[in-house]
């Protein structure tokens, strides 16, 4: 179990673009399951889209990315380095993610050779599939 202080640790990320509050489950070398709490106040319900609020998918995929960096560092990956996409494969998008929603998201390790890391995610909200993707990232030092 990770708060949001815990996360903050391993992520660069902070607001707007942090989008995982918290972990509810961690297997090293396997899996981790995260949660994001959709609001109203995500800026980017601003323009998107006004009347009809709905996550733009990118947004899942990149919350199901948050998660798996968090499962790579605790799976070996040294923390400190900066976790960057490398593709997106498979991705779909099944169901509409509103405002008072809560994302489940789903993370297993597919492969992880050197630096780089594959992974499976799903994202879902009252136990339906909202989004599922296959991804992977390589781990490399900061920029600066």
């Amino acid at each position: 179990m990770m708060d949001i202080s815990e996360i903050q640790k391993f992520l660069p990320h902070r607001y707007p673009f942090l989008l995982v509050d918290r972990i509810i489950e961690m297997k090293p070398g396997a899996k981790a399951i995260g949660i994001k709490n959709v609001t109203i106040n995500e800026e980017f319900f601003q323009g998107h889209f006004p009347g009809q609020p709905i996550m733009p998918g990118v947004l899942i995929i990149e919350a199901m990315a948050q998660v798996a960096g968090i499962l790579a560092f605790h799976s070996g990956a040294t923390p400190g380095k900066s976790v960057y996409f490398m593709s997106i494969e498979k991705a779909k998008f099944r169901k509409p993610v509103v405002p008072g929603d809560q994302l489940r998201l789903e993370i297993q390790i597919l492969q992880h050779r050197l630096n780089v890391w594959r992974f499976s995610g799903h994202a879902l909200v009252d136990e339906k599939m909202a989004a599922e993707a296959e991804f992977a990232a390589m781990i490399m030092d900061r920029e600066t």
